[in-house]
């Protein structure tokens, strides 16, 4: 198998496990419209989701570092996907938290182990994990559309249908598996570390990381809520404002890579931190459909170091990449929904745009500790020989 075939079907993969988390924060504005719940009780059902992840992810990291579990791509994909799936069949909001919870579980399970086989199949190459990222970014950009056909046209009761894209990708990437396998040494470990860790540098990154998990999740709970208020209670704004805030995703984590061969991810990285600012600031506070750039732009400036952090975190680390991809890809997601309660709590004691503007301040806090980030002086590929199918690595 060459390279750009296993990137892509990673790549494909990636995004039919991404549109579950994306499918979250799509299905808000029909649990306030069904079920008439309030902003802290949406953003309990995003912390459900993030909660179980927070632990999730990082134990994978440190067991995908002593044993290779590739199986865990189409497992995990799976319960992803059930967990969305069985969201909307019951009326109890207990029930409701535990499905979410499932599928917060499946996707933190799936990102360490994703990761690392990606890693393996890219040959280190910043810009085909940019691509792996890309994968991930458009399952995200395309959940509130699917969302809204399945859902918007039946309701809460069709939710079974949103299995399908599970189904999909737990058979896309069974070719690269097989690939990996046919290549992997007797004994099933992972691959032996190698190269010194900088643990400073890899703590200093793991809070801009963060920073960056409060603004993008606190705006994928309720920038769709924010964009009805906005544009005359329209539930069509809704999903345009976070079908843009994911799309946006796209384009940022395949710009990132490309830039990063140029000055650095480090720097590049920095910028986009820099330019976030304004951006969310924008989102915030100017009015009109100028929100739907300002979305855009907050998107694509968040996103250019995604896949930036995960390699960055991997060079940190050399002797524990699985470790380093649970806490980079974790930390993406959870903190930001441990904070959406809190997000949501005080939009209902005060307003939506009131809860929102502290997000203002992450993105300058992730530019602040970027400006003490050193860049890796060598790439830590993480992978020895032997470790590696040849043909999974072979030029495109």
């Amino acid at each position: 198998m060459r390279r750009n075939t296993s990137i892509t079907l990673l790549s494909v993969g990636h995004a039919c496990v991404d549109v579950y988390q994306g499918a979250v924060a799509s299905l808000v504005p029909f649990f306030t419209a069904e079920r008439a719940y309030s902003y802290a009780a949406v953003s309990g059902v995003v912390l459900a989701a993030s909660l179980l992840s927070s632990v999730v992810q990082p134990v994978f990291g440190v067991l995908t570092d002593r044993w290779a579990m590739p199986w865990l791509l189409p497992v995990s994909t799976l319960l992803g996907g059930v967990g969305i799936a069985l969201s909307g069949v019951s009326g109890s909001y207990g029930l409701l938290l535990l499905f979410v919870a499932i599928t917060g579980a499946g996707v933190a399970a799936y990102h360490p182990e994703s990761a690392r086989v990606a890693r393996i199949a890219s040959g280190g190459s910043h810009s085909a994990m940019g691509w792996f990222s890309t994968g991930g970014n458009i399952g995200f950009a395309l959940a509130p559309l699917m969302v809204g056909a399945v859902v918007g046209a039946g309701g809460l009761r069709l939710t079974p249908l949103l299995v399908l894209p599970a189904l999909a990708g737990s058979a896309l990437c069974l070719p690269v598996l097989r690939a990996l396998e046919r290549g992997r040494p007797a004994g099933g470990t992972a691959a032996a570390p190698s190269g010194e860790d900088d643990k400073v540098s890899f703590v200093k990154l793991s809070l801009a990381v963060a920073c960056r998990s409060i603004v993008f999740m606190g705006l994928s709970a309720f920038v769709s809520l924010y964009a009805e208020q906005r544009m005359g209670d329209s539930t069509v704004a809704g999903a345009a404002a976070l079908f843009v805030l994911y799309l946006g995703g796209a384009v940022g984590s395949v710009l990132g890579g490309t830039l990063a061969g140029r000055w650095g991810r480090v720097a590049v990285a920095r910028r986009a931190y820099f330019l976030s600012i304004g951006a969310v600031a924008g989102l915030v506070f100017v009015p009109g459909p100028a929100l739907y750039l300002f979305v855009a732009l907050t998107s694509a400036g968040l996103y250019v170091p995604f896949s930036l952090q995960v390699t960055l975190g991997q060079d940190y680390l050399p002797s524990r990449v699985g470790t380093a991809s649970g806490i980079t890809l974790g930390l993406a997601v959870s903190v930001g929904g441990l904070i959406s309660p809190v997000i949501g709590a005080l939009a209902d004691a005060t307003s939506l745009r009131t809860a929102l503007a502290p997000l203002i301040a992450m993105p300058a806090l992730c530019w602040l500790l970027f400006r003490v980030l050193p860049e890796p002086a060598a790439a830590h590929q993480g992978v020895r020989a032997g470790t590696v199918p040849g043909n999974l690595l072979a030029d495109p």
